[in-house]
């Protein structure tokens, strides 16, 4: 329970900047069904999508496609065929990959393994900490590391703590087009802690700021080294980063900080920072270490210490409610690593992604850049995606961990006793909104869909790299988060009454 209260405090602060048992391993066999045959249903002569297209006025390329998920046929589509963005829609077809690869019960595991024995209480040898790619990984859980290492008889470690983290390639950030000062990208790893966000906090006091830099959670809140912050008299941009070889060297205007706030800032030196915060836990039980090098190959030695996250079904629902994308890309490279054998680096995952997409979902044109659907160069087509969601929908258990999308008014306000009930994933970037899922009809006929809409023009238009909302952007959301609701009451109405 403390772990589940402190990821999902973690999670509500970065907003803030009923399905069957979880399988106890991977499928033996494809999630794959017999594909059904490629028969489109007789189009209606009701109000046509295409007007409904032509009055949002969203210009660039709409796509969209609904299929009936008990036969098979596909009854309506604009644009199938065509590859679009899919932005966090991409979440979707990374937990399915998940759940087909890893399985439902799967657990992340983070170790504290000792290069020695132990011989009355001390560690004769380094301690390492070693990562297995959870991003869940929180300061709680390092908090119970050290209590746990302390409860395995371990009072002193002769040797240094040390850290591993090669089990996932490491990378920068997920995409280096974002700004980079959002934590929605940070760096990956196989060793993260807390979504590798630092929390940076400033109060003014007598005209000069106290600033902190911590690694908070549920119940603790440790400063760090790790990443640290400096004030400065420029005019812009807001926020600076540079490597500042063992930490993350930020500065900020001071002129944009006003009286006090706070906000999640990604970390670049995800495994330091962890090694960090489990030294300071350490420290607290009597057990003082001094870093030591990382080590180039995975450790060989005793298990003194293991924490495992909460199964794998649990962390895809988190992850499609919050939308994390640190949590798509581990999920999608711990996959890669078991589907293949050995650790990919990160394009090259989400392209083996997209080859299992195609073999065992047929989804014709898959090409992934990534798990998460930040990078904007990955495509995928309508029609492909509300096929293959038909085709698993009785093979998987997406649809219990998917979000509830409300219908809503011409105002936008929700309507709790619609009859068409909709759940799905969502995507956004800027000029790009997505929307994936299944809807049940008046009738109860069910239903999977695909929308895509990207202005590709329009993103062209901005330097999408320095932190501020285009001029725009905001108001075409908004319009085409109307489109799918219309889009969506059509097909409920023509197909499902």
């Amino acid at each position: 329970m403390a772990r589940d209260l402190s990821r999902r405090f973690i999670l509500a602060g970065l907003l803030g900047s009923a399905g069957s048992m979880a399988l106890a391993e991977a499928p033996a066999s494809s999630l794959r069904p017999q594909l059904r045959p490629k028969v489109r249903a007789r189009r209606p002569k009701a109000s046509a999508i295409e007007d409904l297209i032509t009055k949002a006025k969203l210009g660039g390329q709409v796509s969209c496609s609904v299929v009936d998920v008990k036969s098979g046929l596909i009854l309506e589509g604009h644009n199938a065929k065509a590859g679009q963005p899919p932005a966090s829609v991409t979440k979707a077809v990374t937990a399915l990959y998940g759940l087909a690869v890893l399985g439902a019960g799967y657990q992340f595991e983070t170790r504290l393994i000792g290069l020695g024995p132990v011989e009355n209480g001390v560690l004769k040898g380094d301690l390492v900490l070693v990562g297995g790619g959870d991003p869940t990984l929180d300061t709680d859980a390092l908090a119970r590391m050290a209590a746990n290492l302390k409860e395995a008889g371990v009072y002193q470690v002769d040797g240094d703590l040390r850290i591993w983290d090669g089990g996932i390639p490491y990378k920068a950030m997920i995409d280096p087009t974002q700004p980079i000062e959002v934590g929605y990208n940070p760096a990956i790893s196989g060793l993260n802690l807390n979504f590798n966000r630092v929390h940076f906090e400033w109060k003014r006091s007598g005209g000069k700021y106290a600033i902190t830099m911590d690694a908070r959670s549920g119940k603790y809140r440790p400063d760090v080294l790790s990443a640290r912050m400096n004030l400065s008299d420029r005019k812009g941009p807001v926020y600076a980063y540079s490597d500042g070889g063992t930490y993350d060297s930020w500065s900020v205007a001071r002129s944009a900080l006003g009286g006090g706030g706070a906000r999640w800032l990604p970390m670049r030196k995800p495994a330091t920072y962890a090694a960090e915060v489990f030294s300071y836990f350490a420290r607290s039980h009597g057990i003082k270490m001094k870093m030591g090098a990382r080590l180039e190959q995975a450790p060989e030695g005793t298990v003194l210490v293991s924490e495992k996250s909460d199964q794998l079904l649990e962390v895809l629902r988190d992850m499609l409610k919050y939308s994390t994308n640190i949590t798509a890309e581990m999920v999608g490279m711990v996959a890669t690593a078991k589907r293949v054998g050995h650790p990919l680096d990160l394009r090259a995952s989400a392209l083996e992604m997209s080859a299992w997409a195609m073999a065992d979902l047929g989804m014709e044109g898959a090409d992934l850049w990534d798990h998460s659907g930040l990078n904007p160069q990955s495509q995928l087509s309508a029609q492909a995606l509300a096929r293959a969601l038909a085709q698993v929908r009785k093979d998987t258990q997406l649809v219990p961990i998917l979000k509830n999308i409300p219908m809503r008014d011409a105002n936008g306000a929700k309507l709790a006793s619609h009859p068409i009930k909709v759940v799905a994933k969502t995507g956004t970037l800027y000029f790009v909104s997505s929307l994936a899922g299944y809807m049940v009809a008046p009738d109860g006929r069910e239903m999977s869909f695909a929308i895509f809409t990207a202005n590709e023009e329009q993103r062209s238009k901005f330097d999408l790299s320095v932190g501020t909302r285009p001029p725009g952007a905001s108001s075409w959301n908004t319009r085409a988060k109307r489109l799918q609701q219309k889009m969506i009451h059509r097909w409920g109405t023509i197909y499902g009454s």
